[in-house]
């Protein structure tokens, strides 16, 4: 009885409190009003995401030639080396400054962040297209990572303008746009680069983009965001710009503080025991790790298809399959599992069957046409659906190992870690692999069987991150 009485506080419903002139309060209050989905939020999301993402994997199917054209590299070898600088500059910009932008977003709020971040793809996609001297390409990069910090504080935007039951949703539109974007990026400059050679009709040589061969697709994902950028006019803060007690933050954080005691009480220890350093939040770094873990994995594993004599369009089309089957499972099938096992449980079933799945890579090269074709089309579905997955659960967690005013922060430290990942883990992944082709013919796991093989050992090392005492979970997750 005492019990019941001692908890009986807590079961009381409590009454939102909103602050007039206060976005974030109004944004609460609409979630009060509208209990459904936010599709139109979720849309814009998707869309400003979309945008953000499209510039970083664009340049790959022409940045060979556009390096070569540059006159840069003294002999053919030679592309290759100054080509890699020319990638990583992006992500070595949004390594250095995700976690600022997070923290200006903590600040100041989310929209004027995503606000420079989309005026940033606009300019530098642009001026990267234009580029005639090898330091123009590499700094347009550079700045374009180094201001575009959209990444992060549009995860932190995404649970804030949904209620907590959407939650799941909302961050696999994350996911679902930044993997359909580093589709659609490849596509677009593939099949729009030096358009006077593929398309003479349309574009002949004395004109601008016979100049700029690598223009167009460049000025076409500039010309996307830029009704995007003016959209965000409507696009509603989030951010609280108001100090409040604890009991206020407790009813306008969440609309859980009416109907949920559970998100109280997680909510009051969260703040009591986190809020004066990120660093400081086990849970949200032990979370921030493992989607390390996993996205260093992610970006080496495509070299797959190198055994295979697949030609670009070969490639082109597993990618474009890839990217449906991520749209449906995202949307439609994913929420669902999530509702029903838990961010953690669901995490620790995808690695499970990713480690093996990657023992089926090797034998695939073994197979002919078309069953070569078949099996790498179902091996890359099922792949990078379990990536979406893992990815997607670490995203809840860490966004839920946090409270509002550090959301962003520790999404954008999120985003530094894996973009120093993104950096660096392609060099190690090079090295691994020439290792491994030199192990053609021994009897021990040869060649591509012992790069699997250690590509499994990193799976399996995420996979036991997922349990106590290296992943420490938020409390409402706890029972999972």
């Amino acid at each position: 009885m005492a019990g019941g009485e001692a908890g009986a506080p807590l079961l009381e419903k409590k009454e939102a409190v909103y602050r007039e002139g206060c976005p974030g309060c109004a944004v609460e209050r609409r979630k009060t009003l509208n209990p459904g989905v936010p599709y139109k939020e979720f849309f814009h999301i998707w869309t400003i995401i979309l945008a953000s993402c499209l510039p970083v994997s664009s340049l790959f199917p022409f940045l060979y030639f556009m390096i070569r054209d540059l006159y840069i590299a003294k002999t053919v070898e030679d592309i290759g080396f100054y080509a890699g600088f020319v990638g990583a500059s992006y992500m070595l910009g949004r390594t250095l400054t995700s976690t600022a932008w997070g923290m200006v977003a903590d600040r100041i709020g989310r929209k004027p962040v995503i606000v420079l971040g989309l005026f940033s793809v606009i300019l530098f996609s642009a001026l990267f297209g234009l580029s005639v001297h090898y330091w123009m390409a590499v700094s347009t990069r550079f700045l374009l990572g180094s201001l575009n910090g959209i990444i992060g504080p549009i995860r932190a935007y995404a649970i804030e303008v949904c209620r907590p039951e959407h939650h799941a949703i909302a961050l696999s539109l994350v996911s679902t746009a930044w993997a359909i974007g580093l589709i659609l990026g490849p596509t677009i400059g593939g099949y729009l680069a030096q358009p006077t050679e593929k398309y003479p009709k349309l574009f002949p040589v004395d004109s601008l983009f016979g100049r700029f061969p690598y223009l167009l697709p460049c000025l076409c994902i500039s010309v996307f965001s830029f009704p995007v950028l003016i959209s965000c006019v409507w696009l509603p803060e989030t951010l609280h710009n108001h100090n409040t007690d604890e009991k206020e933050d407790q009813a306008s954080e969440s609309l859980t503080a009416i109907f949920s005691t559970t998100e109280v009480i997680v909510e009051h220890n969260i703040t009591s025991t986190t809020k004066n350093n990120v660093l400081k939040n086990w849970p949200l770094m032990s979370s921030i790790i493992l989607f390390c873990i996993i996205f260093s994995l992610w970006a080496e594993s495509d070299r797959k298809y190198g055994g295979l004599s697949f030609s670009s369009e070969d490639v082109g089309q597993v990618l474009a399959i890839t990217g449906v089957s991520i749209l449906v499972y995202q949307t439609f099938i994913f929420p669902r599992i999530i509702r029903v096992m838990g961010p953690i449980n669901t995490s620790r079933v995808a690695m499970s069957l990713s480690v093996v799945l990657l023992f089926t890579y090797a034998p695939i090269t073994h197979l002919s046409r078309p069953w070569s074709s078949i099996a790498v089309n179902i091996a890359s579905i099922l792949k990078n659906n379990f990536l979406i997955t893992i990815v997607t659960s670490s995203f809840i967690l860490q966004n839920n190992s946090v409270t509002q005013d550090q959301r962003a922060t520790a999404n954008g430290l999120a985003t530094t870690l894996m973009s120093f990942c993104k950096t660096f883990a392609p060099a190690g992944g090079g090295i691994v692999f020439s290792w491994a082709q030199k192990r053609q013919h021994v009897f021990f796991f040869p060649g591509d069987q012992m790069l699997f093989f250690l590509l499994a050992i990193v799976e399996l090392v995420g996979l036991v991150w997922t349990f106590k005492p290296f992943l420490v979970v938020p409390d409402q997750f706890s029972s999972n």
